[in-house]
């Protein structure tokens, strides 16, 4: 008998995959996206449809059900609660974007922090009226790179102090990650918190460097490459991700910071040429200045990420834009061209 397992944000681009691996080994999967206009709801519903079919052929043993609604819906938030009893959480639901995050700290904040802040009291039975006896469900939450900033330490460690964020959203982020070591304190609940290192792959979201530039290739527009492209980015396959997530699912820890990349950055521009070389065609790159907000060096330390959870990425980088690519050429491409 597999777990019951709450996972929010899961028609976006990393829990639409994270709810696939749940199912696909046995887990009764609870699903709560609000759909929101952040980029296209239809790409949102397209995952999900898939996710479903692959729920209802049989072939996998888990179960899905879906529900809309918004995690800061603080009732809606208990009664959820108060129906199933979770055995763990993972939390992926947030505003994303760090450059978008600059024009609205409010609904970052009101999202990231209150939104989670919410979860958390369902968790431990502050909210909802879940059986006071039973186990709280172990959290695992999906934070960021960001928050680490402009930090000197090189490869990024999880013990950095983390406390110059750049962004809104990665302030946000790091509120969230102090919430969620108060209620492991207060209350005793299993917190794992994983700083997400550039996530690609199949349903990557339409602001994300990578699905920025093959659509830009196709359609003549110009992809700004800030800091003169002088950036390097440690790119991290999303089955790799949700491999971390799956672990800590398995394995309460108490609180834990853990680091979820490859450990190889990637220049920019090398990236970009990859990307280019399976195109055929070039990215029409134009040099812009860094923005403030940005950061220009990421790298993950996983070193304690694979001492916790044998946590191993797979997928190079080559093998992953070569995924990618595939991906865009029979999803996003024809229905492109159907649109023209």
């Amino acid at each position: 008998m597999g777990k019951t397992i709450l996972v929010t944000g899961a028609a976006g681009f990393i829990g639409s995959h994270a709810v696939e691996a749940l199912i696909r080994r046995g887990d009764q999967v609870i699903g709560l996206d609000n759909l929101n206009d952040y980029y296209d709801p239809a790409r949102k519903e397209k995952n999900l449809r898939e996710v479903t079919e692959h729920a209802k052929t049989g072939k996998w043993p888990g179960t899905f059900q879906f529900l809309k609604g918004d995690i800061r819906d603080r009732e809606l938030v208990a009664n959820l609660f108060s129906d199933h009893r979770f055995d763990a959480v993972v939390h992926l639901a947030a505003m994303a974007g760090v450059r978008v995050s600059i024009d609205d700290p409010g609904l970052y904040y009101d999202v990231n922090v209150m939104g989670t802040m919410a979860l958390l009291d369902a968790c431990v039975g502050r909210i909802g009226s879940q059986d006071k006896r039973a186990p709280f469900p172990t959290f695992v939450f999906a934070s960021t790179s960001s928050v680490y900033g402009n930090t000197k330490t090189i490869p990024f460690v999880p013990e950095d102090s983390c406390d110059k964020p750049l962004a809104p959203y990665a302030a946000s982020k790091r509120a969230s990650e102090l919430l969620g070591y108060t209620y492991h304190h207060l209350y005793g609940l299993d917190c794992t918190v994983f700083r997400f290192f550039t996530v690609y792959g199949p349903r990557g979201r339409p602001d994300m460097m990578a699905y920025k530039v093959l659509d830009n290739i196709f359609t003549g527009c110009e992809v700004p490459l800030y800091n003169n492209g002088n950036m390097h980015r440690d790119w991290t396959y999303v089955e790799d991700i949700v491999s971390g997530l799956v672990a800590a699912v398995d394995r309460p820890m108490g609180y834990e910071i853990l680091n979820l990349g490859r450990g190889e950055p990637v220049h920019l521009v090398d990236f970009v040429k990859g990307i280019e070389q399976l195109a055929g065609r070039p990215a029409h790159l134009v040099p812009a200045p860094m923005l403030d907000a940005d950061i220009a060096y990421t790298f993950a330390d996983i070193s304690k990420t694979r001492k916790l959870l044998g946590y191993n990425p797979q997928t190079s980088v080559p093998e992953g834009v070569a995924k990618f690519w595939a991906w865009y050429q029979s999803e996003i491409l024809p229905a492109s061209a159907s649109k023209s």
